[in-house]
């Protein structure tokens, strides 16, 4: 099968091809409350592109992160954000009887991008038989890793210390999570244990590929660990994994949920460009093993005068 038209040759990427982006594309979810709403992203050109379905931040929507899913579609990616039930476009309250299970429903969105790529792929003009379903990443930041992280291999520890469910998908090949909440129990803070039970997550089985994505400023109220707690799934899984360490990062990366917004405390393009490199090239190798876009951006990286982060990998 051909691979698409972009490629990573010689210590520089290729000039990105046009971008097409399709929002909403609606797809059926009786009993959710609402029908599931997605953005779809992709290049104009190339055949046989691989799919990467982001799942955005508590909050956010399908209209977020578009310094990523523009960049990916760009070169070569075929991109999918659902916009989950806990947006602020939808405005669910506390007493709202899905807010206990958000982050189980978020899941159950992934599944269902998965069961409708036919309605995906249709939603695009000239995109139908250009898309390679067996290419497939799962990627997502913040509360979106931990929806990522599930699809994985991840676990959910609940009450009395019992494993949840298996809630991965095999049809997701490789992963990135950008912070990505870290282990549960005694590593939460008394503010996530008392509101946030979801965050008891286990990493012990999460055995997909995957390049985990933290900043080493990013003191999140969530744990009494500091910005490490967001390297535990690097360190607590078994490998294949990579670990993309960011310098001076906070919780936003430099502002790759959007140029413009407000969240973003550590403004720096720099560091959103270091990002969007790392994460192509990673996700690109992964699926291709004879390509050497990982490699070659690794270098690039630690060779830098000024590099923006460290790799290391297991």
């Amino acid at each position: 099968m051909s691979k698409p038209i972009t490629r990573a040759e010689g210590g520089a990427f290729a000039a990105p091809a046009p971008v097409v982006s399709v929002s909403p594309v609606i797809l059926s979810a009786p009993g959710r409350g609402a029908d599931l709403e997605v953005r779809v992203s992709a290049p104009v050109t190339g055949s046989a592109l691989p799919i990467i379905v982001f799942a955005h931040g508590h909050g956010s929507s399908s209209d977020g992160y578009l310094p990523l899913a523009h960049y990916w579609a760009a070169r070569g990616f075929v991109v999918v954000q659902p916009t989950f039930l806990d947006s602020r476009t939808f405005g669910l309250g506390p007493d709202d009887p899905r807010t206990p299970s958000i982050w189980k429903l978020r899941i159950e969105d992934v599944t269902r991008v998965l069961d409708n790529l036919d309605v995906i792929e249709a939603s695009v003009p000239g995109l139908t038989g250009r898309v390679d379903r067996s290419r497939i990443a799962a990627a997502g930041h913040s509360f979106g890793a931990q929806t990522a992280g599930m699809l994985l291999g991840a676990r959910m520890r609940g009450p009395g210390g019992r494993l949840g469910d298996d809630l991965s998908d095999p049809r997701f090949k490789v992963g990135v999570l950008l912070c990505a909440g870290g282990r549960g129990g005694d590593a939460l803070s008394p503010l996530a244990r008392e509101h946030f039970p979801y965050l008891n997550q286990v990493h012990a089985e999460m055995t997909t590929p995957t390049l985990v994505v933290a900043g080493d400023r990013d003191d999140s109220p969530l744990t009494v660990c500091g910005p490490e707690w967001f390297t535990d799934a690097y360190t607590l899984s078994p490998g294949p994994k990579s670990l993309l360490t960011l310098f001076g990062a906070e919780h936003m990366l430099g502002g790759i949920s959007g140029y413009l917004v407000t969240e973003t405390t550590d403004e720096n393009p720099a560091r959103v460009a270091a990002v969007q490199r790392l994460t192509w090239a990673y996700l690109r190798t992964a699926l291709y093993p004879d390509e050497r876009a990982w490699p070659v951006a690794c270098a690039e990286l630690m060779t830098s005068p000024t590099p923006q982060g460290r790799v290391e990998s297991k």
